[in-house]
């Protein structure tokens, strides 16, 4: 995944037979959406991690990682290069096979676990030292503010939750509807509905950048941040209110 990013729903392969039965289930528009978009070309993104995690996460120590909507693997590889052990998932068979071949070229794959979701529907289990959930958004009503509860409430006592969202459609946007609104940071974590006294605010709000999209253009991109500390006396799974 890159500045290109948009969106990703995502699903956690608990075992074979079980990914077969959900992959019998009546059509997911999320799963069929992503399918087409990575089966329409060879490569989508640049393989580059995402700016704003490089700038947060290459301050931590090496710890325990999940990346919700790996994409093609470019933020699971660079944190596994890191020394991270990391947790990726994606929704896209088709990505989750680069995103392999991506860490296998690299030389980490022993470090990433890559897993199918469809958070909608399932959700990884565990907690980690950072929880990263990069422009998961997508063209299309899915259940995002109870999927992003479920990434709160899988950070460990200690770990990081980082949510980086589109502010503002990317300058290389074919189709801008202009009934689409971008909610804001603050507007994001309060429907994660979290007890804050659980945890400690380290960014919030929005920040510009230069981005380059998919087909090599450049422009200004608006980017909604929210990255959250668990206090240390925080449990696991909890934080989010019931």
């Amino acid at each position: 995944m890159d500045d290109a990013h948009q969106a990703h729903g995502t699903q956690r392969e608990k075992g074979r037979d079980e990914v077969d039965q959900v992959d019998k289930a009546a059509g997911d528009p999320i799963e069929e959406f992503w399918e087409a978009h990575y089966q329409a070309r060879d490569q989508v993104w640049s393989g580059r991690p995402n700016g704003v995690l490089v700038d947060v996460a290459a301050r931590l120590p090496a710890g325990t990682a999940l990346d919700l909507g790996c994409g093609e693997g470019g933020d699971a590889v660079w944190l596994a290069g890191l020394g991270w052990r990391v947790t990726a998932v994606d929704v896209s068979p088709t990505a989750l096979g680069r995103a392999a071949a991506h860490a296998e070229a690299a030389g980490v794959v022993d470090r990433i676990e890559f897993q199918r979701h469809d958070l909608a529907r399932t959700f990884p289990s565990g907690v980690f030292d950072l929880v990263s959930a990069q422009y998961l958004q997508a063209p299309m009503e899915f259940s995002r503010d109870r999927i992003l509860r479920s990434a709160a409430a899988a950070v460990a006592p200690g770990g990081l939750l980082l949510v980086v969202d589109h502010g503002a459609f990317p300058p290389w946007a074919r189709n801008r509807h202009p009934d689409v609104r971008f909610p804001s940071a603050e507007e994001v974590l309060a429907g994660l509905d979290l007890r804050m006294t659980e945890w400690h605010t380290e960014r919030l709000g929005s920040a510009d950048r230069t981005g380059t999209g998919p087909d090599g253009q450049s422009g200004v991109i608006t980017d909604n941040i929210i990255a959250l500390r668990r206090t240390a006396s925080g449990g696991h799974r909890s934080g989010a209110r019931p």
